[in-house]
């Protein structure tokens, strides 16, 4: 038996999962093994109650429209709960329309504003007969960290207070094609338009997450791997 284990939800795991998005879940696994490291997870899905006390790590990816749709409705009802989860320091990862719903609304496919559970503050727009699709790499200032990921989105996402970004755009166009940015960090919380899915191509991102959430549960009892 493992000296240490991690708790992870796969917040809407049997519905949203665009371009092999339940890859992250993988990746998270696979490096959890490496560093000797117990991982526990579940889905927890629509009409399912979400503890936010129970969790180490959620996973919050991204679908297609109809998807999402059913998501943007249930997601209401977890509000609270994510939110308290989030404003305790709890680490998350939200790809393309996870990320979306994190913030206060976005425009769906159809024009229809769609509420999001305003966690984070930040909303996004749509654009007419075109999206952001193609390579990207960002460069993270505070970790000295580039990420490389691909991007398919219609959305322009537009950051708030307390927000710094997931990174700085050297090649695509990020959140919204004209600030020069890409995603978002709030507390532990990273949000990305990344597919690919975004950990299997940075792999030092997932030991990341991985070390901030064991640091989070254990404290200085965990000590972080000098590499994997």
């Amino acid at each position: 038996m493992s000296q240490f284990s991690l708790s992870v939800c796969h917040l809407y795991g049997n519905l949203l999962n665009t371009y092999g998005d339940n890859g992250n879940m993988l990746m998270l696994q696979y490096c959890a093994k490496k560093m000797g490291v117990q991982f526990d997870s579940e889905i927890v899905s629509i009409y399912e109650p979400f503890d936010p006390k129970k969790y180490d790590i959620v996973f919050f990816g991204g679908g297609q429209d109809y998807e999402q749709m059913i998501v943007s409705k249930d997601i209401l009802t977890k509000k609270s709960e994510l939110t308290e989860y989030i404003e305790q320091e709890g680490v998350m990862l939200a790809i393309c329309g996870g990320y979306q719903m994190l913030g206060h609304y976005y425009i769906g496919a159809n024009g229809e504003k769609i509420p999001g559970i305003g966690a984070l503050d930040h909303y996004t727009l749509s654009q007419d007969n075109h999206r952001f699709i193609g390579d990207i790499v960002i460069y993270n200032e505070t970790f000295d960290e580039k990420y490389y990921g691909f991007e398919n989105h219609n959305g322009r996402t537009f950051t708030g207070n307390d927000e710094k970004p997931l990174g700085k755009i050297i090649q695509g166009n990020g959140n919204n094609g004209e600030d020069g940015y890409e995603g978002v960090i709030y507390k532990n919380t990273f949000c990305s338009y990344f597919h690919g899915p975004i950990l299997a191509r940075n792999q030092n991102l997932a030991i990341r997450l991985l070390t901030i959430a064991l640091k989070q549960k254990y404290g200085d009892a965990f000590t972080p791997p000098n590499s994997l």
